[in-house]
């Protein structure tokens, strides 16, 4: 006579990260909330301003990034996802789009008599980059990413987008410059003078990107879906984090 036996539940262990695994449908509503708000915050009551004026204003100005990106690494995935993405898709073309578009043409008109005229649109280019890295992440949310590896993906691209290879690349493409020549330091990157004290040199600004570039892989290549695996799951159990 052949017997089988049933296999073992996965069982959660317990401490922070087993109390935040058994919450996690409605967990990302934690991150949501202040992502809301503090973008709400940024870009309606507060007025755009394309300078950071120190550290504080820096954290402040990247703190809805970082939620957002705990947001989308733990979105619940089910069968409204593809729903969610072309919505997305929806939102960008009816509103993004138009709504930089439109900006552009405002700074055109007021750039010969407002100094300030600038603003809005890089504060919305901003906002747009943000979006588009957060459509990638919720696309791979919802195709089956798990939370360790959507939130390093997410930590690895904010590390990308404040890394500064955008200002390089401006400085290095830009043929159009008030004095001629290409400037030897890169006066509008606010978010390295925050760190450096002053305007960074070209050199100094590619080994600001190419630091930033190098923690984004170490984070990429972190194993922390095993090390969530361990602290998940109770020793001899099968892990079952998602």
């Amino acid at each position: 006579m052949t017997t089988t036996s049933t296999p073992a539940p996965v069982t959660p262990a317990g401490g922070l990260v087993g109390a935040l695994y058994r919450r996690r449908p409605w967990l990302w509503l934690v991150a949501a909330v202040p992502a809301v708000v503090t973008t709400l915050l940024i870009m309606v009551v507060l007025p755009p301003d394309q300078t950071l004026d120190n550290l504080g204003d820096w954290a402040f100005k990247l703190c809805p990034f970082v939620f957002a990106v705990l947001t989308v690494s733990l979105f619940p995935r089910g069968r409204f996802g593809p729903a969610l993405i072309v919505f997305a898709v929806f939102v960008y073309m009816s509103y993004l789009d138009t709504e930089l578009v439109m900006r552009i043409q405002r700074f055109a008109r007021e750039a010969p008599t407002n100094d300030d005229a600038f603003q809005p649109v890089y504060q919305f280019e901003l906002f747009v980059t943000t979006f588009i890295v957060l459509f990638a992440l919720l696309a791979y949310r919802l195709g089956g990413g798990r939370t360790a590896n959507v939130l390093k993906v997410g930590i690895a691209s904010i590390l990308v987008v404040i890394s500064g290879v955008n200002d390089l690349t401006f400085w290095a493409l830009n043929d159009v410059w008030a004095a001629g020549t290409k400037p030897t330091e890169l006066k509008w990157a606010s978010h390295m003078i925050v760190f450096l004290g002053g305007p960074p040199s070209v050199p100094v600004a590619v080994a600001f990107m190419a630091v930033h570039l190098a923690l984004a892989a170490i984070v990429v290549a972190l194993p922390v879906g095993r090390w969530v695996d361990r602290a998940l799951t109770a020793p001899g159990s099968p892990t079952g984090a998602s």
